[in-house]
């Protein structure tokens, strides 16, 4: 034996006992980490041109944005699609609204201003007609309405002409309001406040994560390094969505997803491998053997994470819908490329910079983080509820987050509408200037009717019928003209009608069953064999809502599966795979829970700064339910797999719960806290969509990370005690335990593939 062996340490072995020979194959993390860090100028340069060349190709093929046919589902759908089957697809429509600036608007200027805003609006290019001048019924205002040329999907390319001429018209009457708002300029305004919002969530989240890197790090550089890496991610995966986007076009938030995720995994992956290499070099190795040691460990922690987040957001797919895969792709594509990164270009960074990377040191957050003989005392005194009295913390922890979870029963969906926007929007104050002036400017329902073909003058009789019903019901517009379009074969009928009311209101909703449930089947429905459908916003949303919840419960089904093999495969235990189901599903209810609370009432309006619409945005359960088992996966290994590793050196259940939680704690609350922050940043832009998922992200990693990590896994793992790993056998059963053996160097260790943390 050699002079420098010890009874768990061989020639053989590495310096961490049970390791396998040296002669196993090294694992992939750490061949692409030596190529790497042995030639860290080649690494750099190859992502650096990697991460331009996507941007550019990117660039140069445009992101494709989902069509109101990829969007439609369920009747509203099948409306669209009777409508562009038959050619009776309304055209996007503009409006010129002319009020006065201050006081009582003057009724003859307020006319010619209107009939110059009419000549000029003909004569404009993209301009498919020009309607006839309607008055306000109290005078206060004048509406010229404008229908465009071209594909509506388009609106918003087809306005320059008819905005430059709303303009010189506001010109000339400088005592009026001369305003344009309408399908086009709608989508262009709400573009424009998406990049706003995407700008200010860069502006304040870099900062914070730097920060927050700092603390954990106590040097400039070690924080800034993540930072960077999440970046380059995040530009890449913008620039690869838009070459996938043809085949998954942008459903509006793709942008918005490709940012928060990457920002927060980008980072998180980063600060594991950083914090790994850190730690081996204050043993005593050399830079290449901590960054391999680092990338057989926390290298395969992030690889499994990766995997772990891609999985369960491909569960998005199964929904079958452009919202969901749009959405699934963007969030896997960044997820991979901040994987990639963090295992090829992070290690040649490590290389280049050596203790460069500990410059400029912070001087009080240096001493902190650079001593690793600390006692975790903290985390020790956290623990002690679940370790000394598992069963009351287990018990007291679930009925908590049980009540926080009971909202979630009562939560309403339903998509985001026009009235949803922010108000200090401009384009919402004309808005809210036209509905007040022209109630009938509201959002309009669309009635489209299919008829046999030997059947269409009785079917055309029915929805006359049935236009004539609507305008007596008291929550339609009474007198409003019904210009019912019929196709060139004589089949199909296409007629609009219109509720005085925001399309996400009560009464909307009521008219709309009103709709639905009586006066259509009682008309047209009497015709055998005619088709009915009923789009419009109001219908799309009660639509999108239904489809959501006929699909959340396949996409909960797909990813509980994956998760259990997943799980499963990597502990090679059954008790973990359904604790692990079993604890995130909770957390996942307790975060829809609060989510219910903050925003289908009223309470935090004043707050986080938004107007309550009574209900969550229709997509977002089922996307936060993915993410966050995704991210779940990440912590729940990283854990775990340190517990293994303690009860593998012989230690009892209670103690390697300790010695695994304590141990990764801080590499953990560091993580967490960057994800709370990336997503808490969300939750302070304007859109409600965007606020909402914030919220949501950041409240279920907060709860994950602290109450679920420090209260709920480990009573119940001492609870279960050796039980946890069946059907295995107990890690270290039989074996006395044994202290960790001295450290040897140079050469690093190849931990075995389970032990990914």
């Amino acid at each position: 034996m050699s002079p420098h062996a010890t009874p768990q340490q061989t020639p053989q072995q590495g310096p961490y006992q049970g390791e396998r020979p040296r002669t196993r194959k090294r694992p992939a993390t750490v061949r692409v980490a030596r190529w790497s860090a042995a030639n860290p100028w080649r690494a750099i340069g190859i992502w650096v041109a990697l991460v331009v060349a996507c941007l550019v190709v990117g660039g140069m093929a445009g992101t494709e944005k989902a069509t109101n046919s990829d969007l439609g589902v369920g009747q509203s759908g099948r409306a669209g699609d009777i409508a562009r089957e038959y050619g009776l697809v309304a055209p996007a429509t503009e409006n010129i609204l002319i009020t006065a600036k201050d006081g009582t608007l003057d009724k003859a200027e307020g006319e010619r201003a209107a009939a110059l805003a009419a000549e000029r609006a003909r004569a404009a290019k993209d301009v498919a007609g020009v309607g006839d001048v309607v008055a306000s019924a109290d005078g206060s205002a004048y509406l010229v309405p404008v229908d465009l040329a071209g594909d509506p999907d388009d609106a918003q390319d087809h306005i320059g002409a008819l905005v430059k001429a709303s303009k010189s018209v506001a010109k000339e009457f400088p005592d009026l309001r001369v305003e344009q708002i309408g399908d086009g300029t709608g989508a262009k305004a709400i573009e424009e406040q998406i990049g706003k919002d995407l700008g200010q969530a860069e502006l304040f989240s870099l900062p914070v994560t730097l920060v927050i890197l700092m603390v954990a790090f106590g040097a400039l550089i070690a924080a800034a390094v993540p930072v960077v890496l999440a970046i380059t991610a995040v530009a890449a995966s913008i620039g690869l969505y838009g070459l996938a986007s043809a085949v998954f076009p942008d459903p509006g938030s793709a942008a918005n997803v490709i940012m928060m995720m990457g920002m927060a995994v980008g980072v998180d992956y980063s600060l594991f491998y950083v914090r790994r290499e850190r730690e081996e070099r204050a043993k005593g190795h050399n830079r290449l053997d901590a960054i391999e040691i680092a990338a057989a460990t926390s290298g395969h922690a992030v690889v499994v994470s990766a995997v772990a987040v891609a999985v369960s957001m491909a569960g998005m797919y199964v929904a079958g819908d452009a919202i969901f895969s749009g959405l699934a792709t963007a969030g896997i594509i960044v997820v991979v490329v901040a994987c990639a990164g963090s295992l090829t270009v992070l290690p040649a960074l490590l290389a280049k910079l050596g203790n460069k990377i500990d410059r400029p040191r912070v001087p009080v957050l240096w001493r902190l983080t650079a001593r690793q003989d600390r006692e975790p005392r903290v985390w020790k005194a956290m623990l002690r509820p679940a370790l000394n009295h598992p069963g009351r913390t287990l018990g007291i922890s679930v009925v908590a987050l049980g009540l926080l979870a009971l909202p979630a029963f009562g939560m309403k969906l339903q998509q985001t509408s026009f009235d949803d926007f922010p108000r200090e929007m401009s384009l919402m104050q004309t808005y809210d200037r036209m509905t007040a002036a022209f109630p009938s400017e509201h959002a309009a329902t669309e009635i489209v009717v299919l008829a046999p073909e030997d059947k269409g003058t009785e079917t055309r009789a029915a929805l006359d019928d049935a236009v004539a019903r609507i305008h007596d019901n008291p929550l339609y517009v009474k007198d409003q003209p019904a210009d019912v379009k019929v196709s060139a074969d004589g089949r199909a009928f296409s007629v609009q009608v219109t509720s005085p009311f925001g399309s996400n209101s009560e009464q909307a909703k009521d008219a709309l069953d009103d709709l639905r449930g009586e006066i259509l089947p009682d008309t047209v429905g009497k015709v055998d064999g005619a088709e009915y459908a009923v789009a419009g916003e109001t219908a799309e949303n009660r639509d999108y809502a239904d489809h959501v919840m006929d699909k959340l419960p396949l996409v909960i089904a797909f990813v509980l599966l994956l998760t259990f093999v997943m799980m499963a495969f990597t502990f090679r235990s059954v008790v973990i795979a359904l604790s692990a189901i079993a604890i995130n599903l909770l957390s996942a209810l307790a975060a829809f829970g609060l989510l219910v609370v903050v925003f289908q009432n009223q309470w935090a309006e004043g707050i986080l700064d938004f107007q309550s619409s009574g209900a969550v945005i229709s997509w977002l359960p089922l996307f936060l339910f993915v993410v966050l088992f995704g991210l779940s996966m990440d912590y729940h290994v990283f854990v775990v797999s340190r517990i293994r590793e303690a009860a593998e050196r012989g230690l009892g259940t209670r103690d390697a719960v300790e010695r695994g939680i304590t141990s990764s704690a801080g590499v953990i609350t560091s993580a967490a806290i960057v994800m709370v922050s990336v997503f808490a940043v969300f939750a302070t832009l304007s859109m409600l969509d965007m606020k909402q998922m914030g919220v949501g992200l950041a409240a279920a990693v907060l709860i994950d990370a602290i109450v679920v990590r420090i209260v709920v896994l480990p009573s119940l793992m001492v609870l279960l005690g050796h039980r946890n790993w069946w059907p295995g056998k107990v890690p270290g059963a039989g074996r006395r335990a044994v202290p960790p053996a001295p450290q040897a160097p140079p050469t690093p260790p190849y931990a075995p593939a389970r032990h990914v943390g």
